[in-house]
């Protein structure tokens, strides 16, 4: 067995400020590195999994990297092992290929904002400071926050509150933001509390936690990117290459859930004439979600509704 002297990694150990990932063992264990093989780490974020990854391949090994946003760029270790992909993970076949890459042995995707979105003020992810409704991951595209609430009509905001954040009264929250918007700006975080703040129920902070969930989902079509990019797993994986995926709500947890089960995101067929049913090409590895330790919990609090899912592409 050949041992190759350490590679370095850059800059990844100083990025621990802009994001903890989570689960970080749980999820590069559920990947089974190969190596000398190809991974992509479709979340690059603060490179903390990129790490982890990194460590266990071999000068032969390569590992590329998906980001929207361009702060997560300044993390990119100077290794020559690293691929950097400026782009939404929607995008994740087109841009492998255009990289000459066809299949890879592995996928990790967290799909948690990274603390670095939610604690820089200006990016407006965060109701907890006072900042431009922008919540925009991918700074390059035109729609807002403040767009969404502006333009929307009654009935698709409510759909969103509903829907995205299950906001308990997001039928009366839209007609409140439909109406306070022909006689008040609503272009800042402080603006948009006090149109609402006659309609908040129970806990505010709660309440403004799935609020700006929701709002945050809709202006960066979360969930249509990752069935975008769920679709194309079975496609990209090589024959016993596996998928990580983290998730942080129902929502996409759902998503993933039955995406795994069923191998498509199309609706489950029915048995033929012959009664056979239609094959999944994926296995799972976690009959149950992973969930992370006390210890983590305690030490990230960011974790505590985290959840890991592993599947594997069944050879043949």
């Amino acid at each position: 067995m050949s041992i190759h002297p350490p590679i370095s990694t850059g800059n990844l150990h100083s990025t621990a400020g802009y994001h903890i990932p989570v689960m970080l063992k749980e999820a590069v264990e559920g990947l089974r590195i190969i190596p000398g093989g190809i991974y992509v780490d479709a979340t690059f974020g603060g490179g903390g999994h990129s790490s982890e990854i990194l460590k266990q391949l071999n000068k032969d090994g390569r590992l590329v990297v998906f980001d929207q946003d361009a702060d997560a760029a300044v993390n990119v270790p100077d290794d020559k092992r690293v691929l950097f992909v400026p782009q939404n993970f929607r995008h994740l076949q087109r841009f492998l290929r255009l990289h000459k890459i066809v299949q890879v042995d592995g996928i990790l995707a967290d799909l948690g904002v990274s603390s670095h979105q939610f604690d820089e003020a200006a990016r407006g992810f965060s109701f907890r400071f006072e900042a431009a409704l922008d919540m925009r991951m991918n700074q390059r595209q035109t729609l807002t926050a403040a767009t969404v609430l502006k333009s929307y009509t009654e009935l698709q905001l409510h759909k969103i509150f509903e829907q995205f954040g299950e906001v308990s009264n997001s039928k009366t929250l839209a007609k409140t933001i439909v109406e306070q918007r022909s006689l008040m700006n609503i272009t800042t975080i402080q603006e948009l509390k006090r149109a609402v703040q006659p309609v908040v129920m129970g806990n505010p902070q709660k309440y403004f936690a799935q609020f700006f969930q929701a709002l945050r989902i809709a202006v960066n079509d979360e969930l249509g990117a990752l069935k975008e990019m769920l679709q194309q797993i079975p496609v990209i994986l090589k024959p016993g290459g596996r998928i990580a995926i983290i998730t942080f709500h129902s929502l996409e947890d759902r998503i993933v859930k039955n995406f795994l089960k069923t191998g498509t995101m199309d609706e489950p067929l029915q048995d033929d004439l012959f009664g056979r049913k239609p094959v999944n090409p994926l296995l799972i590895i976690t009959k149950k979600p992973v969930l992370p330790s006390v210890e983590e919990c305690k030490i990230n609090s960011r974790a505590r509704s985290a959840k890991l899912r592993v599947a594997e592409k069944k050879a043949g």
